[in-house]
């Protein structure tokens, strides 16, 4: 009996002993992430250092014969890759960087024969890589996982991923026009005055869509600005955070989402109302191309961005096509909100509380008036004011 007793004791003090064992871990994970968003922020303030500049979102090689913005052509990747791979280098990444930045020979044959067509290439890669958007599986430096990339709470793992980030770029308040940023919706090599006057207006945050920005671009203040931010990445289990929800007739349109970005709060009763973190049994997308974080290497919004509409954790939302217009908060693996990396380096944790103005008031856009107006605070509160780079409202040093 006694023998009994002293083992349901040890019993209860095991189950007591668990819960705080992975609570543990979990807060072991948690500094682990962390310390890897630090280690982005150096990177960054070093690549200023070096360059004069911010690494831009959107970059790469411009298309040698096609004139059409989403094609990409002579091995070219239309300018697709984001903010994360030219600071490679700046992350003890140096080999990897290597390996983009020179011409690749995919099929080890030891000459180099590039592609000529805008799809599906079938021969060796030019510096810089083919475009990001097409999932190049024959293209290694796509598909490695960099642990700095990676945040050790976040257990998705292998395809239909290649190498996931669970750390994007910040591109401000506004979903309006990202894909374009200031090019044309024709040609990727120009930028012409109609599009650079609406990304003036709309793209307010550190990063942008083929635009350079530099540290004296941040007006607010480099403490006071977000650079970049964690997210979580799909797991495959209609998470609404990880994944877009492809019921095309359901989903809002651009302009819907620019004057009402609270339509992606229900996204036309998608959502399951009892487990409202997964989506109902719909049209989801089992694509690399619309899953959160499942390329690190390119810049499309759904894949490796985020903006400051809605607080952390809240459903990801884009409109009919995954690199236009949407609502893309950031989100974590950890209890109750994410990191951030701000301007200056340091490392915040947002909660998922955190005070986000009116969700269903319009973006700031070119043409807007009153409250919308280019150069008007952000209507997002505190959320959105730490997304913008030069608005000038006022931060709580509390936050």
């Amino acid at each position: 009996m006694e023998l009994l007793v002293v083992i349901a004791i040890i019993g209860v003090l095991v189950g007591l002993l668990l819960p705080a064992v992975q609570a543990a871990r979990e807060a072991a994970r948690r500094m682990s992430c962390s310390n890897n968003f630090k280690q982005i922020g150096l990177g960054m303030h070093n690549y200023h250092a070096a360059f004069g500049q911010l690494p831009q979102q959107g970059d790469g090689t411009a298309n040698y014969d096609l004139s059409v913005y989403w094609q990409v052509s002579g091995g070219a990747n239309g300018m697709k890759v984001s903010a994360l791979v030219p600071l490679t280098p700046f992350i003890e990444q140096q080999a990897l960087w290597e390996q983009i930045s020179n011409p690749y020979d995919a099929d080890g044959d030891g000459t180099l024969v590039f592609a000529t067509t805008a799809r599906n290439s079938t021969g060796d890669y030019r510096a810089m890589g083919p475009g990001t958007h097409y999932f190049y599986r024959d293209y290694d430096p796509w598909s490695t996982e960099i642990p700095t990339f990676r945040c050790p709470s976040d257990p998705g793992v292998g395809l239909p991923a290649l190498g996931r980030t669970n750390y994007v770029a910040c591109i401000g308040d506004s979903p309006h026009n990202y894909k374009y940023g200031n090019r044309t919706t024709g040609d990727i090599n120009v930028i012409d005055s109609g599009s650079a006057e609406i990304a003036r207006a709309a793209h307010r945050g550190m990063f942008a869509k083929y635009q350079k920005f530099r540290f004296r671009d941040v007006l607010d203040g480099l403490s006071n600005t977000i650079a970049m931010g964690e997210i979580a990445t799909d797991l495959g289990d209609n998470d609404t955070r990880t994944i877009q929800n492809d019921a095309g007739a359901t989903r809002p349109t651009s302009s819907n989402v620019l004057a009402n970005p609270g339509l992606c709060l229900n996204n036309a009763g998608m959502i399951d109302p009892e487990r409202p973190q997964f989506w109902l049994d719909a049209s989801l997308s089992d694509s690399s191309n619309t899953a959160r974080g499942s390329l690190w290497a390119a810049s499309e919004m759904i894949l490796c961005a985020f903006n400051t509409i809605h607080g952390p954790n809240k459903p990801l939302c884009v409109t009919t096509n995954s690199a236009y217009d949407g609502v893309c908060p950031p989100s974590s693996r950890h209890q109750g909100g994410c990191h951030v990396l701000m301007g200056d380096g340091a490392v915040k944790f947002i909660t998922d509380s955190i005070e986000a103005g009116d969700p269903n008031h319009g973006s700031v856009a070119l043409g807007q008036t009153g409250a919308r107006a280019p150069g008007s605070k952000s209507p997002y509160g505190l959320w959105g004011a730490l997304g913008t780079r030069a608005s000038k409202e006022t931060i709580d040093s509390e936050f």
